[in-house]
């Protein structure tokens, strides 16, 4: 089923990409049933403009933006070798995922009169912490991988996402823990920031009395024992761990070091490689990694979690110029009304900037490996 699915997915991914070949300059498009290009043929003012990412790109998170940005830069690369007369290119902002050294970014991003778009922020807390700056400077924004669900309860009208927030995931993640992987007492961590407390706090309400307690650690934290003793005395047969895969993985490794035997359950926020080399591959086998985000198509020359989310993102701004916009506001009411099929899957946006389908998936780590292509889809 996931294979047939892949197939479906990269035809749809391919022809996305031929859709958006035709020359910026007075092309058509019909991704948002049909807009045509409003400059009469001229070449469109966005021409060697830029795109901007706003995102962790070294830190403990590192790795998750770095798949982005090889997202979006095949989707530049795909555009650019197809429109040599008007190329876009990238500008990066490594805010390491942190809130506190987002907002100095969002002020320089906003300040770039080259950049007409963002792709991110990549973390719900910055996205939290900038989403203001960024609605009342009107730069429109689509995030590949921000699921805290507040985000678009903000009133920012010019914040999208590409993926399922983190109510469709923490409801699935409990059902899965419960009904298939057979969990009768689930205990509940997160790190603290907003993305890992929503998806988290989620998980706990949707366990109802499954739910036997829960805790909180700190990101950088290295020493879970004080944890670990919690979830033993509390007959806990199973932990589901909100937060990013460096405190994932070191939280796996000292559970099994302390004789926990359950199963261990995390986000997308560990949804990574890194998971599985933190954690050492002896602790690692068996953990169930959630996410809103199916395997890439076949033969998608990105990888990693969000990459596909990063290039669909990136395609829908290229589309709006295709489609000859050329301002902020005719660029963001391009995003809201657009529709179509993307390397990630169906993409529409709701009146608050969530995209209308999600499909969650959990990945599983056995014999040491991260199996990144055959997911089981839960939701």
């Amino acid at each position: 089923m996931i294979r047939s699915k892949k197939s479906l997915r990269a035809f749809a991914a391919l022809a996305g990409v031929a859709a958006l070949t035709l020359s910026a300059c007075g092309s058509s498009n019909d991704n948002n049933k049909g807009t045509t290009g409003d400059n009469g043929g001229s070449k469109s003012a966005l021409c060697g403009k830029n795109l901007a990412f706003l995102g962790a790109l070294t830190g403990d998170a590192g790795a998750l933006g770095q798949n982005m940005v090889n997202g979006i830069n095949l989707a530049l690369k795909q555009y650019n070798d197809k429109n040599a007369d008007c190329k876009i290119s990238l500008k990066t902002f490594d805010s390491q995922g942190s809130p506190d050294k987002a907002p100095a970014l969002a002020t320089q991003v906003i300040n770039d009169d080259s950049i007409f778009g963002l792709i991110g922020p990549g973390f719900s807390g910055e996205s939290l912490a900038t989403g203001k700056t960024f609605f009342e400077a009107g730069l429109p924004s689509i995030s590949p991988s921000a699921t805290n669900v507040t985000i678009t309860q903000q009133g920012w009208t010019t914040w999208h996402r590409v993926i399922g927030n983190d109510d469709a995931q923490g409801a699935a993640d409990a059902k899965y823990l419960t009904e298939t992987a057979g969990a009768k007492k689930v205990y509940v961590i997160d790190d603290g920031q907003d993305y890992s407390k929503g998806l988290a706090g989620k998980v706990k309400s949707s366990l109802g009395a499954a739910a036997v307690a829960s805790d909180q650690i700190s990101v950088g934290q290295t020493d879970m024992s004080a944890v670990v003793t919690k979830v033993k005395a509390s007959g806990a047969d199973a932990v589901f761990y909100g937060g990013y895969y460096t405190e994932a993985g070191l939280l796996a490794k000292q559970l099994r070091q302390g004789g926990f035997t359950g199963k261990f359950m995390s986000g997308d926020g560990s949804e990574d490689p890194n998971f599985v080399k933190v954690a050492g591959a002896a602790a690692a086998n068996g953990a169930l990694l959630s996410a809103p985000a199916g395997p890439a198509p076949a033969g998608f020359a990105a990888s990693g979690l969000y990459a596909t989310q990063a290039y669909d993102a990136t395609n829908i701004f290229l589309a709006a110029l295709a489609a000859g916009k050329d301002n902020a506001k005719d660029i963001n009411a391009f995003i809201g009304s657009y529709t179509g099929d993307g390397a990630s899957g169906p993409i529409a946006f709701d009146d608050k900037g969530d995209i209308k389908q999600s499909t969650i998936y959990v990945y599983k780590v056995a014999d040491g490996k991260l199996d990144v292509d055959n997911p089981e889809a839960i939701k």
